[in-house]
């Protein structure tokens, strides 16, 4: 690389973010075949595909943990340190627990690129951990032709106020607290569409800490949450519906997406990883009449640090949006729970 030339982080990579992950259907496989741990004081593992493993120390503490790394979905090396960390700190945060202590992980291309550019993803990352309390307490580096960034995080929670996405309940009213569509318009940032001028609103979105939405879950006493990622919205539901033996129900008109996303699926940019996602997603969606084709494929879009999906009661939940109208929140009633198994997605 020539001193001062600008680098397009994600022209060096095949996907981006969190659409660089395995799919829930070959990961559920793999993990058919890995022996589980016989530990009573693994509250949570990863046999509920929830979004952090839980360990109890004592009866009033227990330990929150999580790692998450990706792919660059931006160019700018700091804003793709700052998404990583906040995709990272966002798996303690949607079990209702506190952030405490990071660990990076790296992989990167040291002799292609210089030092400059790994030390400006690590400031973002740096800065984010600053903003939400936690300490970086170390890390870990290992050469790679693609870029790669997230972090190891450990976190705290009272052991009988877990949230974990096994709770939901029918009756309960589902919540969504950022908009989808990061998947396409990483996309079309990558194949050159757009520029990060025009994406300013999803980058300050995926560097929006979940801090506010997980304080507001705990006060609530909501009965279930997961963060949406790489899976969709529908994935992710559909491990909600899974877990906790009920039907989501989903009005697509009422979902928060960007416009920009729908106008670059219009313009025939869809990420390869977000198509794939739909028609795994059809195994146990049913899609109404009337829901628009590229309104369907936002709710399988590949998210990257993504919203929480919260299932609350009728009585939580003006508890839960009081809490959410803080200026770095949002909250969109979405759908809710009801019997049955799969989602039912309407107009």
């Amino acid at each position: 690389m020539q001193q001062g030339e600008r680098v397009r982080l994600t022209s060096l990579t095949a996907g981006g973010g969190c659409a660089s992950k395995v799919s829930s259907g070959d990961l559920a496989r793999v993990l058919r075949g890995v022996p589980t741990v016989g530990d009573a004081n693994v509250l949570v593992g990863y046999g509920s595909a929830d979004d952090a493993g839980v360990y109890r120390l004592s009866d009033d503490l227990a330990l929150v943990l999580t790692v998450d790394f990706f792919t660059p979905i931006l160019d700018d090396p700091y804003d793709f340190g700052r998404v990583a960390a906040t995709n990272a700190l966002s798996d303690v945060y949607a079990m209702g627990g506190t952030p405490l202590t990071a660990l990076n992980i790296v992989a990167y291309p040291i002799e292609e690129l210089g030092g400059d550019i790994l030390t400006r993803i690590l400031a973002g990352g740096a800065a984010v951990a600053q903003a939400a309390g936690v300490s970086i307490v170390g890390g870990h580096s290992v050469k790679d032709d693609e870029p790669k960034y997230g972090m190891a995080v450990t976190g705290i929670i009272d052991p009988k106020r877990i949230i974990t996405n096994a709770g939901a309940r029918p009756g309960d009213l589902l919540v969504l607290t950022k908009p989808l569509g990061t998947g396409v318009l990483s996309s079309a940032l990558k194949k050159g569409a757009i520029g990060e001028d025009r994406i300013a609103e999803a980058v300050r979105w995926m560097t929006t800490l979940n801090a506010a939405a997980s304080r507001a879950m705990q006060a609530a006493n909501v009965h279930a949450a997961t963060d949406v990622t790489g899976f969709g919205l529908l994935g992710h539901g559909n491990e909600m519906a899974r877990a906790s033996g009920v039907r989501l129900r989903i009005s697509a008109a009422k979902v928060p997406v960007y416009a920009l996303a729908r106008e670059m699926l219009e313009a025939g940019i869809c990420p390869g990883g977000s198509r794939a996602n739909a028609l795994e997603h059809e195994a146990f969606t049913d899609t109404a009449a009337g829901v628009p084709s590229d309104l369907r494929l936002l709710l399988s879009d590949a998210q990257t640090s993504g919203g929480l999906l919260i299932a609350a009661g009728p009585h939580e939940l003006d508890v839960l949006l009081g809490g959410l109208h803080e200026p770095e929140a949002l909250a969109c009633v979405i759908g809710s729970v009801e019997t049955g198994s799969g989602i039912a997605l309407d107009p």
